[in-house]
């Protein structure tokens, strides 16, 4: 921090300029499909960003045959993107040179910082901060699908110090990175061991057995969903009913976000579903890189892009829940359809789709099994994931600490 110290008395001693966003960045740039017809391009969508590492980790192809309507926003190598659809998500991330050239959804702010004025990853840095987030809670606009207008998030006024400055700041903080790639490596590898024992322990590697499995589809009832009109307030405002969305579905617990009134469930098609319930998500561009499978534990409705089983008597609703994740990576190879723009599980071959079925008893130890062997990978109370946790907090702290300054006057 010594270095930080001394260039900021040398350089800014008397504070630094605090400016709107919009004024350190340049324009970006549009694509006219009608000039690149024989072009492919990656996009980049609202699922393609890691909210926990800010990197973009998967993308589709696209051409002008089948982009997206509004995907129109080209990146280059150095944009900072921000996902403006549900801002509070957390969706940013530095464009690497892999993806110059390439396609954004317009769910992102495009930011091409001004390299004479401020750098990419200071930027970067400075969207994780909670100054930030602040802003954007309370200038987002929607209460059931929150967005924020990109020029609204170009009026934010961030601390704009010298490049010296700047530098050094992205150096300590991008080391703080490195580590916790590192830790996030050999979390990776741990998890690894887990979905090995867990094919074993399931008896997903076991040909003998087969006359033990039984179709997905049999499990239990399984139930579809829908999005009550969003131009029926009575549907929605003041609802205390859990309407749970494909952005909710997820391994690590059942977050629900989404509220709906009673007067939408008496009077549109959802249902109340009574838990537990393991949830599938059936449509979303997600399914081109994972299948989301999620366990939940409170009644609740679903939308229409997920099913919702409740398992018959003899099946236990954690096993099932432990048995797709293992099998996911085949389910989504065998019955993920991705030749649109959006990608869906093809529901008949996904009920069709066969996992092994033992008496309830031992589905339910096979479940405690893993539960406890799930706990030493990703308790955050122990070993390496506590060590990564503790990691994040100090790049928190120390991210808030050096990017506070004293606004100099004018």
């Amino acid at each position: 921090m010594s270095r930080i110290d001394d260039l900021i008395a040398n350089l800014c001693p008397d504070g630094v300029p605090f400016e709107p966003i919009h004024s350190v960045v340049n324009r970006g740039e549009t694509i006219r499909w009608s000039d690149a017809a024989d072009e492919s391009f990656q996009y980049i969508d609202l699922t393609s960003v890691d909210r926990v590492t800010h990197a973009v980790v998967a993308t589709q192809m696209i051409t002008s045959e089948n982009a997206p309507s509004r995907a129109q926003q080209i990146v280059r190598d150095g944009d900072v993107i921000f996902g403006t659809t549900r801002p509070m998500l957390k969706r940013y991330a530095v464009i690497t040179a892999a993806y110059d050239g390439q396609i954004a959804s317009t769910g992102y702010c495009v930011l091409r910082p001004k390299s004479d004025r401020i750098l990419s990853n200071y930027l970067f840095h400075f969207l994780g901060t909670a100054n930030f987030y602040a802003f954007i809670e309370a200038n987002e606009r929607g209460a059931s699908y929150p967005a924020i207008p990109d020029d609204v998030v170009k009026q934010f006024r961030i601390p704009v110090p010298p490049l010296d400055v700047q530098r050094e700041i992205v150096r300590i903080l991008d080391t703080f990175g490195e580590l916790e790639a590192e830790l996030e490596a050999e979390v990776a590898l741990r998890n690894k061991q887990y979905v090995h024992y867990r094919q074993i322990l399931l008896g997903l590697k076991d040909d003998d057995s087969r006359e033990r499995w039984l179709a997905i589809g049999d499990l239990g009832r399984w139930y579809s969903g829908a999005t009550p009109s969003k131009g029926e307030p009575r549907y929605w405002e003041s609802g205390d009913i859990p309407w749970l969305a494909p952005m909710d579905v997820s391994e690590t617990g059942d977050v629900i976000r989404g509220r709906v009134t009673h007067a939408a469930v008496e009077e549109t098609s959802l249902r109340l579903i009574p838990p537990p319930t393991v949830v599938v998500v059936m449509r979303s561009n997600i399914l081109r890189r994972r299948l989301p499978i999620g366990l939940v534990t409170r009644a609740t409705t679903i939308n229409q892009d997920v099913r919702a089983l409740v398992p018959r008597e003899d099946v236990d609703a954690d096993y099932v829940y432990q048995a797709l994740r293992a099998a996911s990576e085949e389910i989504r190879a065998t019955c993920v359809r991705t030749d649109g723009s959006m990608a869906a599980v093809d529901s008949r071959s996904f009920f069709a789709q066969r996992v092994p079925l033992p008496p309830i008893q031992e589905q339910r130890a096979i479940s405690a099994k893993l539960r406890n062997f799930d706990a030493l990978v990703n308790d955050l109370s122990i070993g390496l994931p506590a060590e990564l946790a503790a990691r994040r907090k100090q790049y928190e702290y120390y991210r808030d600490r050096l990017l506070t300054f004293q606004e100099c006057s004018a």
